[in-house]
């Protein structure tokens, strides 16, 4: 059993490499792919590290290699996102219980952000490996920020004046999506792992409001906090997960 630790910028897994026995590097479609062994407390754990890129389709694509080339059984996504919902602020961390392509619309011909062919417009993360990652995000930020699980959206786009995160809010919201946090890769590798029956999982250290400050405050955190978090949260989680 193999899992992939994927992320869109390199600051957003900073030192993962590093931690892996018997590294190797493979270049596949256009990425570099690390791959190694992990050795927890209890319990190891095969993994490949691997960046996407930003975006949807730079996601999948990763995703999608991931599965194919690599053989990876379980995928889980490290990153920062803008926080939407009420009470989600810079420093908290998401772990989505869901997905939800905000920028998709194939109306009148499906409802408005329903995937065609799916029947559905939010595609559900693995309950326990999303378990296993909110107890480690919980311990990983004790009582300094909160460790949220929710809905969580994906567009291409960077959210970041007030007005269009409140509109974006406000409209998920209206038709029963209380969303959040958006951000613009989970939600296309939550629908790739779906076709492959691979189990996904996905956290997002909140690096933003998604407001008029977002270029600024998503600079600095990337740098400064987002690494962090992803080395101690995903320990955690390799720790709590169960190997099969």
């Amino acid at each position: 059993m193999t899992i992939a630790i994927l992320s869109a910028l390199p600051e957003e897994q900073a030192g993962w490499v590093e931690m892996l026995q018997d590294v190797r590097g493979t270049r596949h479609a256009g990425r570099q792919f690390w791959q190694g062994r992990w050795q927890g407390t209890g319990h190891g754990h095969d993994v490949v590290c691997a960046l996407s890129g930003i975006g949807k389709v730079a996601a999948a694509t990763t995703a999608a290699a991931l599965i194919e080339r690599f053989g990876v059984t379980r995928i889980v996504f490290t990153g920062v996102a803008g926080g939407v919902g009420a009470g989600v602020q810079v420093g908290d961390v998401v772990v989505a219980s869901e997905y939800l392509q905000h920028d998709l619309d194939a109306s009148p011909l499906f409802p408005r952000w329903e995937l065609p062919g799916y029947g559905r417009t939010r595609l559900a993360c693995d309950p326990v490996m999303s378990a296993a990652l909110h107890a480690a995000s919980q311990a990983c930020v004790g009582s300094a920020a909160r460790a949220h699980q929710g809905l969580v959206v994906s567009g291409d786009q960077f959210v970041g004046t007030a007005q269009a995160s409140q509109s974006l809010r406000a409209g998920l919201e209206a038709a029963g999506h209380a969303v959040l946090a958006v951000e613009m890769e989970g939600a296309a590798v939550a629908q790739t792992c779906h076709d492959y029956g691979v189990p996904f999982a996905a956290m997002r250290t909140i690096s933003d409001r998604a407001d008029d400050s977002a270029s600024v405050d998503f600079a600095a955190f990337v740098q400064t906090v987002a690494s962090r978090y992803a080395q101690h949260i995903l320990t955690g989680f390799l720790e709590r997960l169960p190997q099969r």
